[in-house]
């Protein structure tokens, strides 16, 4: 008997050329909502905003105290007459020569000023009715906010893709945009498979059968799904059965833009994602050379009438890894990108900062790691001492990752790579 040797095994596939081909697959949404811009924070601009207005409109004052002409200030301790007192959103009277006007913070400047004295540098003579000693030399442009130099009429004000904030918020209102045009929310259906998932609230602990264990990674997905801005519907956990798992797929294909499931991609008998994904469509199964994380799977499902294509897919599917920090750290590095393109944001590579570890790794690994640390006292870092993919407490203790590269070890006080959570899940 002719003794034929093992298969060779599938190269791993590096994270950046699985980023890479994940967001080739990805069209940016184009159904549009007008929202009002009270409630628009965090979502992301469908179009430029251009400003029909300048910022500020006129002239104005930056501080409460005296508009005047600097030629009428020919030394310290002159003294002026107050011919006008001008509040914001009033009008105000061109300036008498000789003279000033009492102003105040946000009021427009009278024709033929150029400059604001504060009045702390100013002392009123009679009451500011009457007169003021003007204690300073005052400058052109002196405290005064020019007409538009915070928006100019015609700028592009807010670029399309971009993710709004409190603070663009306000800058919107400034324009007086009530409605603001946004990227519909991705639409996403969230499932997990499983016949061991239970529920909390369902079993109580000293319940639970043999095998089982509580369902954690539909909780943060949930969670991390809601932060990026998605309409999310939970499908709760599928039955390992074919018949089930198919009527799950198609309904969730008819409403959704992406479905996602944790768990169920594997070759085991009862993994039944696989081909039921690709009864209704296309998967690709990848094996990426990162830790945690190594199985991941991308596809899409047709909806019902729609012949569909792998360019131009109905309803992407994407499954991670079942081991819930797997699960947690494959998100933030490939579906969060993902789920940012969708919604037409401009993916912007991850900027690590460069911090000491305050531990060592002595054994180099094949794959890219990504180790759960936290910031110390001391400015560098601190590593949790169980890396298992299984150890949820890792991700809740840990403040990043930190990015180790194929092959290599870190000494204690080497300058590492840290991502932190917050630029993470923001």
């Amino acid at each position: 008997m002719t003794a034929h040797p093992p298969p060779a095994r599938t190269p791993l596939m590096s994270l950046d050329d699985a980023l890479a081909r994940l967001l080739s697959r990805v069209q940016a949404l184009s159904a549009v909502d007008s929202v009002p811009t009270f409630d628009a924070d965090r979502r992301v601009l469908a179009q430029d905003l251009v400003s029909a207005l300048q910022v500020p409109p006129h002239d104005n004052s930056s501080m409460d105290g005296y508009a005047l002409r600097c030629a009428d200030v020919t030394a310290p301790g002159v003294v002026l007459a107050v011919s006008q007192r001008i509040a914001a959103g009033h009008a105000a009277e061109p300036l008498r020569p000789g003279t000033c006007a009492r102003i105040f913070t946000g009021a427009t400047m009278p024709e033929g000023a150029d400059a604001v004295v504060m009045q702390e540098d100013t002392q009123a003579v009679g009451g500011d009715i009457h007169g003021v000693h003007i204690h300073t030399m005052p400058q052109p442009g002196q405290w005064v906010r020019r007409a538009g130099e915070d928006v100019a009429r015609g700028a592009v004000v807010l670029a399309r893709g971009e993710r709004l904030s409190p603070a663009s918020l306000g800058l919107t209102a400034s324009l007086g945009l009530a409605q603001l045009p946004v990227v519909s929310r991705p639409r996403v259906a969230l499932f997990s498979t499983g016949d061991e998932l239970v529920m909390p609230g369902e079993v109580a602990p000293h319940d639970m059968k043999p095998g089982s264990i509580y369902n954690s990674n539909r909780f943060f997905l949930r969670a991390l799904l809601q932060r990026l801005g998605c309409e999310v519907s939970d499908m709760g956990i599928v039955p390992d059965r074919r018949e089930a798992t198919l009527a799950a797929l198609q309904t969730a294909a008819s409403q959704h833009d992406l479905i996602l499931t944790s768990g169920g991609v594997s070759v085991g008998e009862e993994d039944h994602i696989k081909p039921a994904v690709q009864q209704l469509g296309s998967l690709d199964l990848w094996q990426i050379g990162m830790k945690p994380g190594k199985p991941f799977a991308y596809g899409h499902v047709r909806r019902a009438g729609d012949a569909g294509t792998d360019t131009a897919p109905s309803c992407h599917f994407v499954g991670l890894p079942g081991n819930p920090v797997s699960s947690f750290v494959t998100f933030m590095l490939l579906v969060r990108p993902f789920l940012l393109a969708l919604q037409g944001v401009p993916v912007v590579p991850l900027q690590p900062v460069m911090l000491p570890a305050h531990f060592s790794v002595t054994r180099p690994d094949k794959r890219r790691e990504f180790l759960r640390v936290r910031r110390n006292a001391a400015g560098g870092l601190d590593l949790f001492p169980n890396q298992s993919s299984g150890v949820l407490t890792s991700a809740v203790w840990g403040d990043g990752l930190v990015d180790k590269p194929v092959g290599t070890t870190i000494a204690q006080g080497d300058l590492v790579s840290y991502l932190s959570f917050a630029e993470l899940l923001a």
